[in-house]
């Protein structure tokens, strides 16, 4: 393939390279998949304004979330098993998204650890964290993002039990992948993908292997976690994470105004509109859809960001019409990584960035600060 000029190119890419397991884990939802598709069509409806005979001269796209300046409002979203996408992938993720002057969000689930990235990385990031049950481990774990760190913890709240995901059951997703004779089918035409993987000790879930109590190899790592995930957490548990960590909190999962009613009551500092990237309730309304009716219930109290579908920079800046403050891409910069490693990223990134800056110039905005519900057509959105 020439240069990749869309995330859509990146993605054709990163399948043809991406052991089947780990890149239909990224690529797709819960049940029937609904919400994971409605999640990236649903910007097609929303129509902007074009503006001509207007300054474009002198555009920036910085801005700031959650208080940090950012080189465009633009996050990296945790993500799973990033470090089986491509060898190391937490680590040059990070990397490119601190060249990019953009966040990096570290998952509880990556394969690099928490220290993986502060000592190759060396610059703060945020990190994302589930509630177990193990509430020792969760205490210990906030301890040792502070260590690395860490500016920004995001607590997710939509996973406190597991969606049906048909394909990674089918598949028999595991991290290594188990060498049953499909898997090792599969892996012999993903030679680039192998020879990465054999050259890095990053094959599990560093977080979390040698961390918590009684998980030492793969097989009690596999149970512990299915069993650990918490069903009981309230917003109790959000005060309690909230006090033990003392910085800045961000909750993840907001997709109904009630739920963004008790976030703004938390304390918390930001929430995101986010259903998980359609993965957990199949059924539930898309992020962009969600988002309008979150603004209007608790915009002016806490900061709003969002997370879902973005594929270009054009649904950045429909994100940001509709009152979000900032945005998370998740799959989009998955699929550069499986493409092509850090550059891939990073051309994730410029691609972004760039359908951004045009896109505002042709509404008529030179600052990105400025994007609001005026370059909308009025009854598209």
């Amino acid at each position: 393939m020439a240069q990749p000029l869309t995330i859509e190119d990146l993605r054709i890419l990163a399948k043809r390279r991406v052991p089947r397991m780990f890149y239909d884990y990224a690529d797709s939802g819960a049940w029937t998949e609904g919400t994971y598709r409605a999640n990236e069509t649903d910007f097609a409806g929303i129509k902007l304004r074009q503006r001509v005979a207007v300054d474009m001269t002198n555009r920036t796209l910085a801005s700031t979330m959650v208080g940090q300046p950012v080189a465009m409002p633009v996050a990296l979203a945790p993500t799973g098993l990033t470090g089986m996408q491509h060898a190391d992938g937490e680590i040059l993720a990070a990397r490119a998204a601190s060249k990019a002057g953009v966040p990096f969000t570290l998952s509880t689930m990556s394969i690099c650890s928490l220290e993986d990235i502060a000592n190759h990385v060396g610059k703060p990031f945020w990190f994302q964290l589930y509630v177990m049950k193990d509430r020792d481990f969760i205490a210990r774990l906030i301890q040792r993002a502070k260590a690395a760190g860490v500016t920004a913890l995001v607590l997710t709240l939509d996973l406190q039990i597991l969606g049906q995901r048909h394909k990674d059951i089918r598949n028999g997703l595991s991290a290594p992948p188990k060498p049953t004779i499909a898997n090792l089918i599969n892996l012999a035409t993903k030679p680039r993908w192998c020879l990465g993987m054999l050259d890095t000790p990053r094959r599990s879930f560093g977080n979390i292997v040698g961390h918590a109590k009684g998980v030492g190899d793969l097989s009690s790592l596999s149970s512990w976690t299915a069993e650990q995930f918490d069903p009981a957490l309230s917003w109790d548990d959000v005060k309690w994470i909230k006090d033990l960590w003392g910085g800045k909190l961000i909750l993840k999962g907001i997709l109904d105004p009630e739920d963004a009613e008790m976030a703004a009551k938390s304390g918390a500092d930001a929430l995101i509109v986010s259903n998980h990237g359609g993965r957990q309730l199949d059924g539930a309304l898309s992020s962009i859809a969600a988002l309008p009716a979150i603004v209007e219930q608790v915009g002016g109290r806490m900061e709003i960001l969002f997370d879902g579908g973005i594929r270009s920079g054009q649904d950045v800046i429909k994100a940001l019409a509709l009152g979000a403050h900032g945005t998370f891409i998740g799959r989009a910069f998955l699929y550069g990584l499986g493409a092509m490693g850090e550059e891939g990223v990073t051309r994730c990134l410029d691609i972004i960035r760039k359908e951004l800056d045009i896109t505002m110039a042709l509404c008529g905005l030179r600052d990105v600060r400025d994007v609001d519900g005026r370059i909308l057509v009025k009854g598209r959105a």
